[in-house]
């Protein structure tokens, strides 16, 4: 079957060498983080994935949930065991705060800790994922009595937690919901409706599930502007915080999936359910984007994490399986045929996941460490750029990484050939559950969206000034080096290309809309690959500068060489994104919708 590793070198080497965390010990938190207690924390992260996950991960796809005639669901065998040690092991909390029972170490650090439990198991990852969601969103905007209800027992995963926002008739547009909320005189609402796709809306792992859910109040404005957001528990709450009796709750049935068959996704049905109000009424967008937001930096992990996993079970068939010989002659003479490893096209294709891997590993540390300083730092100035940065990268970690994340499992599994087919040899899993990652959350076309027309324009575009201002300024600082010009060269011309784009775009869209929609999936695209020809450009500096230190030469000459293949073979691509940009909206809108 399959195997998985943690990349725990990789990820050492962009905490400790590329970003320098230790200069973030000013922020509340990071201090606790030292070099040794994350080489520990890391390690044992390792070790739960590896050994513990990662086992479940084929068994847990072919069992799936099990939904009972009394509403019930079950979880596949072992994932009951493996959730309480994760919830022992303090997973859960380990970026929460210390007052709720959490270890207020930064983000960042948890970030890197749940790839390898996604790679590892995606399926099972979600239950503690979406936990770590519906905690932050309640952190942010809950009374402190929701907090103190609610947090501590979700931080422990003595509780779940999940989010409910799509309907059967809606999905992107929430403004079409039905799920209606009754206020009562004790000021807690009656919650009914009907919500769909809810990952763990059910499950047998924690006594009691913590349900925020998007409802309408009665007389609320029509649209998104009439939508509140309401804290809804499976199981009422005692007076003594304990789970008390059942709370109009019910799981209809379990969605039939593609991938992820060892999460419980269900169609919930709200009964009369009680439920308090969290923040203010309709303005439960609000609160909810903190989770989303949440949850799409950690779908793009998914879809980074599946990439990696796929990779590293295709690079050991790639050394094993015998197929044809070498086009410069027999490299394993002792055999009847080659591994075909030794071929270039194979090569290319894990080459080309590789370099993704590993860029967007760094994209996503640096993200992340973005919303540590957002959250964490007393300065004003700090705390606005690196949320300008959140709001900016979001939709582009989100959709490219997933969107490639799925079509590097898709390379992965031709590596096998027909065996990649197969369910026995696992890899077919990868792809299955990789490909959701692409949907929710916000679908990818609509992260396009988002970023062309909200995120770039927002505050004057003063996030993609920054963004284009930091970059420009790593190349000038960095273009006269000998060694990094075949980084800085390729990443200014890429850039130039993202620039052209931005200002096509806002001489083009305002006066024909549909060239904004036309451009912005390429947009997205071609921004990513910038940013993370960024991080490669990054990476290289780090690199050159330890190996001229007298640092770990195989795998710091292995990074060059890995960043020398993207900026060659796959950044080119900024050409082509732009030349699609420029060709605007006049033949895709072209045809009458009856020519389709």
């Amino acid at each position: 079957m399959t195997v998985y590793k943690a990349p725990v070198e990789d990820v050492t080497f962009l905490l400790d060498d590329v970003f320098q965390i230790d200069r973030y010990n000013n922020l509340p938190g990071f201090s606790d983080a030292s070099a040794d207690v994350r080489a520990a924390i890391l390690d044992e992260a390792a070790k739960f994935a590896e050994k513990v996950l990662h086992p479940l991960n084929h068994s847990g796809d072919q069992e799936g949930c099990t939904r009972h005639d009394d509403g019930r669901v079950t979880t596949p065998a072992g994932f009951k065991d493996a959730f309480r040690q994760m919830a022992d092991g303090g997973w859960l909390g380990l970026s929460g705060p210390a007052e709720f029972g959490g270890q207020g170490l930064p983000v960042t650090l948890s970030q890197t800790v749940n790839e390898f439990m996604i790679s590892a198991n995606m399926a099972f990852s979600m239950y503690g994922g979406l936990t770590m969601g519906a905690m932050a969103a309640l952190l942010v905007h809950g009374s402190d009595q929701q907090k103190a209800t609610f947090v501590p027992n979700m931080m422990t995963g003595k509780w779940a937690g999940t989010m409910n926002l799509t309907e059967p008739q809606c999905g992107t547009d929430l403004g079409l919901m039905r799920t209606k909320a009754v206020k009562q005189a004790d000021g807690t609402y009656k919650i009914s409706g009907t919500k769909i796709f809810i990952s763990g809306g059910e499950q047998d792992l924690t006594e009691n599930i913590v349900h925020l859910v998007l409802a309408r109040i009665e007389g609320a404005p029509a649209g998104i502007k009439g939508v509140s957001l309401f804290v809804v528990p499976k199981r009422k709450v005692n007076a003594d915080g304990s789970s008390g009796e059942a709370n109009g709750v019910s799981c209809g049935s379990i969605e039939h999936k593609m991938g992820i068959h060892g999460n419980s996704t269900c169609v919930l049905n709200f009964d009369n359910a009680v439920g308090t109000l969290v923040g203010e009424e309709n303005k439960g967008m609000q609160a909810m984007f903190v989770m989303m937001n949440e949850a799409r930096l950690g779908v793009g992990v998914q879809g980074l994490a599946q990439s990696e996993v796929a990779y590293q079970n295709a690079v050991a068939y790639a050394k094993e399986r015998l197929q044809g010989r070498a086009l410069t002659g027999a490299q394993a003479k002792d055999k009847p045929a080659d591994p075909i490893i030794v071929h270039p096209d194979i090569r290319r294709t894990l080459m080309s996941i590789r370099a993704f891997n590993e860029a967007a590993r760094a994209l996503v540390v640096w993200t992340a460490l973005k919303s540590d300083v957002a959250h964490r730092s007393d300065d004003a100035k700090e705390r606005q750029a690196a949320d300008d940065h959140m709001g900016l990268l979001t939709p582009v970690v989100k959709g490219m990484l997933t969107d490639v994340g799925f079509a590097n499992t898709v390379a992965a599994q031709q590596v096998y050939g027909g065996h990649g087919y197969i369910q026995e040899t696992g890899v077919e899993q990868f792809v299955r559950d990789a490909r959701i990652a692409m949907i929710y959350e916000g679908a990818n076309g609509i992260q396009a969206l988002d970023l062309v027309g909200r995120k770039l324009p927002k505050d004057g575009g003063r996030a993609m000034t920054a963004f284009f201002s930091e970059v420009t300024a790593f190349a000038k600082e960095n273009g006269a080096s000998e060694e990094m010009k075949a980084f800085v060269a390729p990443l200014s011309a890429s850039l130039q290309h993202l620039q052209q784009a931005t200002m096509w775009l806002m001489q083009n869209a305002l006066a024909k809309p549909d060239n904004a929609g036309a451009a912005s999936t390429d947009y997205l695209h071609l921004f990513g690959l910038v940013a993370l020809a960024y991080m490669w450009a990054r990476m290289a500096k780090t690199a050159q500068d330890k190996l001229a230190q007298g640092g770990d030469q195989p795998y710091l000459k292995t990074k060059l060489v890995t960043g020398k293949f993207f900026v060659e073979r796959m950044l080119p691509e900024t050409a082509l994104r732009l030349a699609r940009i420029q060709a605007g909206a006049a033949t895709m809108m072209e045809l009458p919708a009856e020519a389709f």
